[in-house]
C-alpha cells in the first residue's frame, strides 16, 4: 500500500497559559486508510505530551471531535486523503473551555440535558415485525453522540443549542410513544415547550443550518428546532 507523506499543524495549549496557544507543524506518512486520530495517535507516539481524547475508534462515542481543516468532524472517521490537501490543521471544539491541545471541557454541555430525558425510541427497522409477546415493541438507541460538533459549529452565542433542543423534541416523541399514557402527554408536552420557548431557546436560532451540515450521525438538528417552533405556534 503506498504511503504519502502529510503535514499536520496541531493546536498546542496548556490550560491556564494563554500565551501556551501555538500550531506546531510534523509530517506523517499516511496511506488511504489512514484517518485523523490514526495520524494524531502516530504523533503521540513521538510526543507523549501531546492531549487528545477519543475511546471507539469508530464513530460511537463522540469523544475525537474537533476542527478539522475549519470544519467540525469525528477524527476517527475522517480519513487523512479524503481530504484532499496537503496540510491538515486540526484545533479543538470551539464554545468549550479549553483543557489542553485538542481537549475540551464538555461539562457545560452536558448540564444543558436534563437527567431524566430518555435514550431510548421506537425503532423504525423492519416496522412490520412482530415483537415477543413480552416486548411492547422494538426500541433502539438515539442517534446523537452528544460529540459537540453541531455546538460548536452554531454561530449563536448564548443559546441552549442544537444538540439540547433536537434532544428536547425528541424527548416530546418519545414520551408520546414509549412511557407516558396519553392522559399525560399533553402536559408534559407543555413543559417541553415551554422549555425550548425560553429566552435560550429556538427563537435565538438563526438557521444557519451549521449544526445539521457537520453532525456525523444525521440528527439534523435543525429539523428539530423548526419542529418545535411549529409546536410553540400551535397550542398545546
Amino acid at each position: 500500500m503506498s504511503q504519502t507523506t502529510i503535514t499536520f499543524r496541531i493546536f498546542r495549549y496548556r490550560a491556564g497559559d494563554p500565551g501556551s496557544e501555538r500550531f506546531e507543524e510534523t509530517t506523517l506518512p499516511v496511506d488511504e486508510t489512514t484517518t485523523v486520530l490514526d495520524a494524531l495517535e502516530m504523533f503521540h507516539g513521538k510526543d507523549r505530551t501531546l492531549m487528545v481524547r477519543h475511546s471507539c475508534h469508530h464513530g460511537s462515542c463522540g469523544t475525537c471531535a474537533c476542527r478539522i481543516n475549519g470544519r467540525e468532524r469525528l477524527a476517527c472517521l475522517t480519513r487523512v486523503l479524503d481530504l484532499e490537501t496537503p496540510v491538515i490543521t486540526v484545533e479543538p471544539l470551539n464554545k468549550f473551555r479549553k483543557v489542553g491541545d485538542l481537549v475540551v471541557d464538555p461539562a457545560d454541555f452536558f448540564r444543558e440535558y436534563p437527567s431524566d430525558w430518555q435514550t431510548l425510541r421506537r425503532s423504525e427497522a423492519n416496522p412490520d415485525a412482530k415483537p415477543p409477546q413480552e416486548l411492547a415493541g422494538y426500541l433502539r438507541l438515539e442517534n446523537c453522540i452528544e460529540c459537540g460538533a453541531c455546538v460548536s459549529a452554531c454561530p449563536v452565542e448564548d443559546f441552549l443549542g442544537p444538540a439540547v433542543l433536537a434532544g428536547l423534541n425528541r424527548e416530546r416523541i418519545n414520551r408520546e410513544q414509549i412511557n407516558d399514557p396519553p392522559a399525560e402527554s399533553p402536559e408534559h408536552d407543555k413543559s417541553l415547550l415551554e422549555l425550548a420557548g425560553g429566552e435560550r431557546g429556538v427563537w435565538k436560532c438563526q438557521r444557519a443550518l451549521e449544526c445539521s451540515r457537520v453532525c456525523p450521525t444525521g440528527v439534523y438538528p435543525a429539523r428539530h428546532i423548526q419542529e418545535l417552533r411549529r409546536g410553540l405556534d400551535t397550542p398545546v
